[in-house]
C-alpha cells in the first residue's frame, strides 16, 4: 500500500509537466509554492510551515479541511457504489440529495441538476433558458446579458456573459447575441463602505435601454452574481438587485442568479437570494455544496420552468444536456455529509455571528500605506491596493506572496486581496490573518 508523502518527500524534483491554471507557471515553478496536507483551519506547507486559510481554499472550504464526517462519508461511498450513470440510470443519493437542497433552497426552487463544477453550471443554466423560452413557444429569445466585471467560469457561455477581459481576449468572438451591463464598482461613491453601498442601484435600469433597443421578444435571461467575487468583491448597492428582478419580470426574462460563491452560507443565510430577499428563476451553486471535498455543481430552476419542459416538450428526452458524471456517488455523499455538517454545527449561523467582527477587523487596515478601498459583507472581505503604475496587479501579487511566507493564504484578483475565510475560524485567528495583512501591505512599495 501507497504511504503518504512526508513533508520531506514532497516536493516533486520535476514541475514541468503540470501546466497550472491561472498560474504564471513560469513564476511559480522557480519558487513553488506546495501545500501537502490540511486540517481545520489551516494548510501544511511542504517546508512544514502551518499556513492560515483565509481564503476557504477558492471560496470553497466552508467546513474547514478534514472534516471526518463528510471523509468518512467519502469513503464509504467508495466501498458502495464508485461510479452510476445518470443517463437513463440513476442511484439513489442523487434524488436524497435533491430532496436534502429542496429544503434551503429559495420557495418554489427545488428542482435540481447537477454539474461538476462552477463553470458547468453556469452553461446549463444558460442552455435551460433557451430552451425553456423555445419550449414555450418564444424562440426568438436568444440574446443572454451577463455584467462587466463578472466572473461566470470558464466554459464558453460562461466567458461570453463574463466580464473580465482577460478571460476573453484570447478566445475570439465567443458566443453571439451577448451584451452586458454596466458594473456596480465606485470608488468615488462607494470607497470604505461597510456592507451594501447605497449608491447604485440606478444602473440596474440600463437593461431597460437593452429591452429598448433589442425588444424583450429577444432576450432570453439575465445573470449577475449577487455579490461578485472572483472580480474583487463587488457587493451590490442597496436596492440594485431587486431592480433587477423587477424589470426582468415585467419584460418576461429569465433572471439568473450565479451563486457559485454566495451559496450554503458565505453570506450567513442559505443563499445570497435569501438574504437579498430577490427570488431568481434560475441559480448556480457548487463549491461549498460539498465544501470543496469532491467536485461538484448544481443548478436550481424554478418549478414553473421544470413543468414546461414536462408539460409542452415532446415525449422522449426533455433537456438535451448532460455530463458523465452528473450525480457522480462520491460527490453525492460528499454533499449530503456537508449539508448535515452544515445543520449539526449551525454554520450558516456561524457565519453571521462572525461577520461583524470581518467587518471591523479588516475596516481596521484603512490607513494603511496604498489600500484604496476596503468592502465586505458576510464573511467575505476585500482589501484594494493602488495599481502601480504600468504594472497593474504587481502589487496584489506581491501580497499574496508575502502573506503566504508569513503564513497565510489570501486570494487575489489583481490589485484586490479577498478573504472568504472557513466558517469554522475563531476570531483570534480572523485577528492574526488582519495583523499579518498589516505587516505585509506595510512592506509593499
Amino acid at each position: 500500500m501507497n504511504k503518504p508523502l512526508t513533508t520531506a518527500e514532497s516536493q516533486p524534483n520535476d514541475l514541468s509537466q503540470f501546466w497550472m491554471p491561472f498560474t504564471s507557471n513560469r513564476d511559480f515553478k522557480a519558487a513553488p509554492r506546495m501545500l501537502v496536507s490540511a486540517k481545520g483551519i489551516h494548510y501544511k506547507s511542504h517546508d512544514g510551515r502551518d499556513i492560515l486559510d483565509g481564503s476557504a481554499g477558492l471560496w470553497c472550504v466552508n467546513i474547514g479541511h478534514g472534516h471526518p464526517k463528510v471523509v468518512e462519508a467519502v469513503k464509504a461511498q467508495t466501498d458502495t457504489l464508485e461510479f452510476a450513470p445518470s443517463f437513463q440510470f440513476a442511484q439513489p443519493l442523487a434524488f436524497e440529495l435533491a430532496q436534502k437542497l429542496s429544503g434551503i433552497t429559495p420557495d418554489g426552487m427545488d428542482r435540481i441538476f447537477y454539474t461538476n463544477s462552477g463553470s458547468e453550471a453556469v452553461d446549463t443554466a444558460l442552455k435551460i433558458a433557451l430552451a425553456y423560452h423555445r419550449i414555450r413557444g418564444e424562440g426568438t429569445r436568444t440574446r443572454l446579458i451577463g455584467r462587466e466585471r463578472g466572473y461566470h467560469g470558464v466554459g464558453f457561455g460562461g466567458i461570453s456573459v463574463g466580464g473580465m477581459v482577460a478571460n476573453r481576449k484570447f478566445f475570439g468572438p465567443l458566443i453571439n447575441g451577448v451584451d452586458h451591463l454596466p458594473h456596480t464598482h465606485n470608488l468615488a461613491e462607494q470607497a470604505f463602505t461597510k456592507g451594501q453601498p447605497t449608491w447604485g442601484a440606478h444602473l440596474a435600469d440600463e437593461l431597460e435601454r437593452m429591452v429598448a433597443l433589442h425588444d424583450a421578444s429577444n432576450i432570453a435571461a439575465v445573470i449577475v452574481e449577487p455579490m461578485a467575487g472572483s472580480t474583487g468583491v463587488l457587493v451590490p448597492p442597496e436596492g440594485y438587485l431587486q431592480r433587477l428582478r423587477e424589470i426582468t419580470a415585467k419584460h418576461g426574462i429569465l433572471l439568473i442568479f450565479d451563486e457559485v460563491i454566495t451559496g450554503f452560507g458565505r453570506l450567513g443565510t442559505n443563499f445570497a437570494a435569501d438574504r437579498f430577499g430577490v427570488k431568481p428563476d434560475l441559480f448556480t451553486m457548487a463549491k461549498g455544496l460539498t465544501s470543496g471535498y469532491v467536485p461538484m455543481g448544481a443548478v436550481a430552476a424554478d418549478n414553473k420552468i421544470y413543468d414546461t419542459f414536462m408539460s409542452e416538450s415532446p415525449g422522449g428526452i426533455e433537456l438535451f444536456h448532460g455530463y458523465t458524471y452528473t450525480a457522480h456517488p462520491l460527490a453525492c455523499a460528499a454533499a449530503m455529509a456537508t449539508l448535515q455538517v452544515y445543520e449539526e454545527e449551525s454554520l450558516f449561523q456561524r457565519a453571521a455571528d462572525l461577520s461583524p467582527h470581518l467587518e471591523d477587523a479588516i475596516h481596521s487596515l484603512k490607513d494603511l500605506p496604498n489600500v484604496i478601498d476596503i468592502r465586505n459583507i458576510g464573511l467575505v472581505g476585500a482589501i484594494e491596493l493602488a495599481p502601480r503604475d504600468g504594472a497593474p496587479g504587481a502589487r496584489g501579487m506581491e501580497a499574496c506572496i508575502k502573506a503566504y511566507e508569513a503564513g497565510l493564504m489570501v486570494r487575489v484578483s489583481g490589485d484586490v486581496i479577498a478573504l472568504s475565510p472557513p466558517f469554522i475560524v475563531e476570531k483570534s485567528q480572523i485577528d492574526e490573518m488582519m495583523d499579518i495583512l498589516s505587516k505585509v501591505i506595510k512592506a509593499i512599495d
